[in-house]
């Protein structure tokens, strides 16, 4: 039996341009996992208002942070994938959730190299309904209608598994060397609580109150939120942050129901607003850079910071294709080829 890996990360347009910027917010604000409300009213939301109104926007954003070979999250993905391939005997393949490079064409492109078995890859620490769980869904509804004799295996989320929290550690760690900060901002990405509580396999012990995150509960395995705030926890520990110098926030929201608190931007105004001059702040819901970090994160972020009063704004790149993560993929692959 065959063995072959498909890595998943979340997608980009073909280009900054308006029209594929559309055609993309189409496909991903229409996953009834990102926008779970009923269809018709997804649909009223998505192409009766959003795709009116917001692909302008978005495609001048994409332009901001467009590099000359293409979207940063693919060129990215296509190097990473690269740097394990060396690592890693068993065939690679690459897919979006979302865009152009589709999760048929991966498992299809590792079917044609003789592949029977493949690892679904979901290139996210944490579960989220809108990361992992709709990769994994979508990945077996296709293997189930076009790659029958296909068997899928998964890699669960990794959040708090001690290696990976090693290596995000040293990076944070490498990115601040000779950067002055009095706060460390840890913005992830934000996701409705009607999600967490959706996913509480307990259906009662996810509140979002200030305990049921701490409090030990099988709830957690599905939980974002809780594992957001354990990445945190274990990287300040790893680090021996003190008390009161780093904190946890979301970012992105988008319509009127509760997201996850506290946001990222009315943190960012706070910390200003409080005093705090040099700031740094780290992505660790994403292990590629995107529009979400280049552009909200890196640009936005700091344009509120100084209007605040702050000075300076230190942005930490994602694990991208940082040496010590490739390595730990790879070694992560090798093993699961070896069972």
């Amino acid at each position: 039996m065959k063995k072959g890996i498909l890595l998943v990360n979340l997608g980009s347009p073909d280009s900054p341009e308006p029209k594929d910027v559309k055609s993309y917010l189409g496909e991903f604000l229409m996953d009834e996992r990102v926008i779970d409300v009923p269809f018709w009213a997804r649909t009223l939301l998505v192409k009766g208002i959003i795709l009116n109104t917001r692909p302008k926007a978005s495609a001048a954003a994409y332009k901001k942070i467009w590099w000359k070979e293409g979207s940063p999250l693919i060129v990215i993905s296509e190097r990473l994938q690269s740097k394990i391939q060396n690592q890693v005997e068993s065939p690679i393949a690459l897919a979006m959730r979302y865009g152009s490079m589709t999760i048929k064409k991966g498992l299809q492109e590792l079917v044609d190299q003789g592949v029977s078995e493949v690892l679904i890859f979901p290139l996210y620490p944490q579960f989220a309904m809108a990361t992992t769980e709709t990769i994994l869904v979508l990945a077996e509804e296709i293997i189930k209608s076009d790659f029958p004799e296909l068997k899928m295996a998964s890699v669960p989320a990794f959040y708090n598994k001690s290696d990976y929290i090693e290596v995000l550690s040293n990076s944070i760690a490498k990115h601040l060397v000779g950067k002055d900060y009095d706060h460390l901002l840890f913005s992830y990405h934000g996701v409705p609580e009607r999600h967490i509580r959706k996913r509480d396999v307990t259906k009662s012990h996810c509140k979002i109150d200030g305990s049921c995150c701490v409090s030990n509960s099988k709830a957690h395995e599905f939980c974002y939120r809780h594992q957001c705030f354990e990445v945190t926890r274990l990287v300040a520990e790893k680090l021996s942050l003190k008390e009161g110098s780093f904190s946890t926030s979301f970012q992105s929201r988008l319509g009127f129901d509760p997201w996850l608190l506290p946001y990222t931007d009315r943190t960012i105004e706070r910390l200003g607003k409080s005093g705090i001059k040099n700031m740094a702040i780290v992505t660790p819901a994403f292990v590629s850079d995107c529009l979400e970090t280049l552009e909200e994160i890196a640009m936005e972020g700091q344009e509120i910071f100084h209007e605040m009063g702050g000075q300076n704004f230190t942005t930490i790149p994602c694990l991208n294709d940082d040496k010590e993560w490739v390595d730990l993929l790879s070694k992560w692959i090798n093993e699961w080829n070896t069972k």
